[in-house]
């Protein structure tokens, strides 16, 4: 399956929620971020011993300063995963949420 380039983020954050949902993980996703902490990624996925934080983009979106420093900082704790997903990695994305063991910590 591939997405389409055009899609819009909230789109683009459903079909990696469903994905994910579908392939066993349990899936955080804050709807309305208004109190929350700037630049907190959009998806926390748990499938043990894996967490994941993905902030994901449309093709055009581009990281705040705060998304940056939350991404940053995650990445320097042992064993989370940390990435940032636009709809062209849709092929990536399949494969890092199928794998069932990695160490990849990246952005």
């Amino acid at each position: 399956m591939t997405i389409q380039n055009n899609i819009t983020e909230r789109d683009f954050t459903q079909q990696v929620r469903d994905l994910a949902q579908l392939l066993g993980w349990a899936v955080y996703h804050t709807w309305v971020a208004i109190r929350s902490p700037k630049g907190f990624p959009d998806l926390v996925m748990l499938q043990p011993p894996r967490l994941l934080f993905a902030e994901l983009k449309s093709e055009k979106g581009t990281l705040t300063d705060e998304q940056v420093e939350w991404l940053e900082a995650l990445r320097t704790v042992p064993g989370v995963e940390v990435y940032l997903w636009q709809p062209g990695d849709w092929d990536e994305i399949v494969r890092i949420l199928k794998k069932e063991d990695t160490n990849e910590n990246t952005y």
